[in-house]
C-alpha cells in the first residue's frame, strides 16, 4: 500500500526494511573454515535468543544438532562449565565447549587456531550480540575463551559493532 503525503507518493518503511529478522550486522562472514562446522546446541525449548543464534550458525555454515532440554544447568554441571561464563545456551564442537552467544566467525577462529583452552563464552546475554539484536541498541561485550579452571582470558571485543 503506498500512502500520499504533501502530494508526494511514500513507500511504508517496512516495505523498505523488510521485517525485524532482516539482515544483521553478524550476518557476513569474515573468517574462512574448511574443516567440519557440526554443533551441538543444548537450549531451553522455551528460548527464543537461542533459536536465533542457532539460526546465526546456519547462515555461516554449521550443521547445528538442536537438542531442547528443560535443564540446561544439568548440561552445564555434566560439561563442567564454569559458572562464571554461563548465559543461556552450552554448545560442543570439535570438543570445545561454546557458551552463550558466541559469534560464528570466532567459533571458526578458534577451530582454526585450536588453542589449549576449555572453549569460548560470553557470559549473560548482551544486547546486539548474535541471537540478541534489538535494533540499535548494542552492548558492548567480550568473547572469553576459559580452561578448565575457570580462568578467562579475553578472545575477542566488541566495542563498537
Amino acid at each position: 500500500m503506498l500512502f500520499k503525503f504533501l502530494g508526494i507518493t511514500l513507500i511504508p518503511l517496512l516495505l523498505l526494511t523488510g521485517h525485524a529478522s532482516a539482515a544483521s550486522v553478524w550476518d557476513k562472514a569474515q573468517e574462512n573454515y574448511d574443516g567440519p562446522l557440526d554443533i551441538t546446541v543444548h537450549r531451553s525449548p522455551a528460548c527464543g535468543c537461542c533459536k536465533d543464534w542457532i539460526a546465526h550458525l546456519k547462515k555461516h555454515g554449521f550443521k547445528v544438532t538442536d537438542i531442547e532440554t528443560n535443564d540446561v544447568d544439568a548440561v552445564k554441571t555434566k560439561y563442567q562449565l564454569p559458572s562464571q561464563v554461563a548465559s543461556c545456551h552450552t554448545a560442543m564442537i570439535s570438543g570445545y565447549l561454546i557458551e552463550g552467544h558466541v559469534p560464528a566467525d570466532d567459533i571458526k577462529r578458534l577451530l582454526k587456531q585450536k588453542p589449549h583452552v576449555r572453549g569460548l563464552a560470553v557470559p549473560q546475554m548482551p544486547k546486539g550480540a548474535p541471537g540478541m539484536e534489538m535494533g540499535h541498541q548494542k552492548d558492548p561485550f567480550i568473547v572469553f575463551s576459559f580452561d578448565t579452571q575457570g580462568n578467562t582470558t579475553p578472545f575477542n571485543q566488541y566495542w563498537a559493532y
